[in-house]
């Protein structure tokens, strides 16, 4: 097996004048749950759709699974499960017949064993008891589900999934967050291209930061907080004057709230903040020093806040 099961190479896509994904050199490690991450307008679905085949490269080069594409499609796709930009279902047709249309239509699996597929893909997305409900009567949650439980027909060594957890609610969520750990833990590689930091921080392994088209960062989660430097926080009730010391100190990105001053130690250490507040006379109520967030990582990258389009 394949030690990196997505690699491209300078993966361009223009669409006239405009340059949407640029020289793009993603690598995505087998085994990995990678977390693909950026605003949108920013080329995320773009790429997903070239690794797929769906959309031609204006240059670059893509591999699946060892593989070239779209050269080797016909027997890289087949191991490959893939959600991109929502569901598309048959409305009057219920979830099960649904799959069934759509295991149908993969020549390389038996038909005989279609119903047991269909119906243990059903059962792993929690949609067994709604089987026979048509799919116009699934709310969003439940259709973002059936398209999950469509990628999973089949043992897949790769998994592509686009906003997986667009329209599910907090236990859903949950549920998918666990769902692409069990996977990982079966050996699948899993590309998510999520919007939501804090679930992309709690699942996957390696991350990559896509900005205005271009990849900005990529590596293992750990690896990208590490440039990132920490933030000490003063709980206090005279946060203006706490937020003072801190600029003082020489703390960067200094601010406050109602109840904290917050601000990024640089090369300050940490017992300094509190022994400079408390002689300037601030009562501290408490102290803490955090690593940097998915959003602080991605701030410090791209300078703009996650939800600015490219």
């Amino acid at each position: 097996m394949t030690e990196v099961a997505i690699a491209t190479s300078g993966l361009t896509k223009r669409f006239g004048h405009q340059v949407a994904v640029d020289q793009l050199d993603l690598t995505v490690p087998a085994g990995a749950v990678y977390g693909f991450l950026g605003p949108n307008g920013s080329g995320k679905t773009t790429t997903i759709r070239m690794l797929l085949g769906l959309v031609t490269p204006t240059s670059g080069q893509v591999e699946l699974l060892g593989e070239p594409m779209p050269g080797r499609s016909g027997t890289v796709l087949p191991r490959v499960g893939a959600l991109v930009e929502g569901p598309a279902f048959h409305p009057y047709l219920s979830g099960r017949d649904n799959l069934l249309r759509l295991d149908a239509a993969d020549l390389t699996t038996d038909p005989r064993s279609s119903r047991r597929r269909v119906d243990a893909a059903l059962d792993r997305v929690g949609l067994l008891a709604a089987a026979t409900k048509r799919f116009r009567a699934y709310s969003l949650g439940m259709r973002q589900r059936l398209a999950i439980a469509g990628a999973l027909l089949r043992a897949r060594e790769l998994l592509v999934l686009d906003e997986p957890t667009n329209g599910l609610d907090p236990q859903g969520t949950r549920e998918v967050r666990s769902l692409v750990g069990s996977l990982a833990g079966e050996g699948a590689t899993v590309l998510v291209s999520s919007h939501l930091l804090s679930e992309v921080e709690q699942m996957c392994t390696h991350i990559g930061v896509m900005h205005v088209g271009r990849l900005v960062a990529q590596g293992t989660s750990a690896d990208l907080r590490a440039g990132t430097e920490a933030e000490a926080t003063v709980e206090t009730e005279e946060p203006e004057a706490a937020a003072r010391v801190l600029t003082e100190l020489g703390l960067l990105d200094v601010r406050s709230d109602r109840r904290s001053a917050t601000g990024r130690l640089g090369g300050i250490e940490p017992e300094k903040v509190v022994a400079a507040c408390v002689h300037q006379g601030i009562p501290v109520v408490g102290f803490r020093v955090g690593a940097p967030s998915l959003e602080d990582v991605f701030v410090s990258l791209t300078g703009e806040g996650f939800d600015v389009s490219g």
